[in-house]
């Protein structure tokens, strides 16, 4: 586990570069889709803590909604609008749906949006070790899923910004927001997108010291902390502002949180 090549940020601890074992377990190909999480909402009738917030944070171009829905930019991050009405079903405000997004992962959910699901799916979210090695799928020490480099001149693998962010995406690689869950290509396990499009929930706190004292069998995060860990990047991710679209990267949030670029995948209980 972590980055061997000396890309994150000092405040993300993807330091230092340790080996961890993990017992055996399976993990979903793909991000839940929003299909998924319909057919949880129709069994059990949850609402997400957006619903039940009255809102939640969506990207500013992104933004589908009467001007009275907006809240305001968050402080240091004014991409991000807080939009009453948002939320997994509204995607993008009060004014979008999720037609056409069926095979989309879902998002606006939080980390206990995501605990909710896997209780009642029989599922658990990944560690970040099962995150991570999932994600290099054998390959040690690569900065992403298929090796070292970017190489988009061959076409993009992943779904990130392209452009001068956070004002101008060029969508070179299709998508101003989410793309569909089997886009571009699976990793060399068969794991689609495990980075860019959307971040992952984790299971783990989150602890930018813990590599220096991770225990090697099993690691499953700090025993306190008040944030959870995120794996991934999404599509927001750009070289100028979060260059955390690669396999060793971290990063987190509070368990309460949502927002339109992270949703999750689950592993074996």
């Amino acid at each position: 586990m972590g980055d061997s090549h000396r890309d994150g940020l000092n405040a993300d601890g993807e330091t230092p570069v340790h080996r961890v074992f993990t017992e055996s377990y399976s993990i979903d190909a793909t991000t839940v889709t929003n299909t998924a999480f319909t057919e949880f909402v129709s069994a059990t009738g949850y609402r997400t803590e957006a619903e039940v917030f009255g809102f939640s944070a969506v990207f500013h171009l992104a933004v589908q909604a009467h001007p009275s829905d907006l809240i305001g930019t968050a402080a240091g991050t004014p991409w991000w609008v807080g939009v009453r009405g948002a939320d997994w079903r509204h995607p993008h405000g009060r004014l979008s749906g999720l037609d056409k997004l069926e095979d989309h992962p879902v998002v606006h959910v939080s980390w206990n949006d995501a605990q909710a699901y896997c209780a009642w799916a029989d599922r658990a979210l990944a560690t970040e070790a099962q995150w991570e090695r999932a994600a290099r799928a054998g390959r040690e020490h690569m900065r992403y899923p298929w090796g070292d480099e970017l190489d988009a001149e061959n076409g993009w693998r992943c779904n990130i910004w392209q452009g001068l962010f956070p004002t101008v995406n060029t969508l070179e690689d299709g998508a101003l927001t989410t793309a569909p869950v089997r886009s571009y290509e699976p990793n060399a396990w068969g794991l689609w997108q495990m980075v860019g499009n959307v971040w992952e929930w984790c299971a783990d706190r989150f602890d930018h010291d813990y590599y220096r004292i991770s225990p090697e069998m099993n690691p499953k995060g700090p025993e306190q902390g008040s944030q959870r860990s995120m794996r991934g990047g999404s599509y927001l991710c750009h070289d100028s502002y979060c260059n955390r679209y690669r396999n060793a990267a971290r990063s987190s949030n509070t368990p309460d949180s949502s927002m339109g670029n992270a949703g999750f995948r689950t592993v074996s209980p």
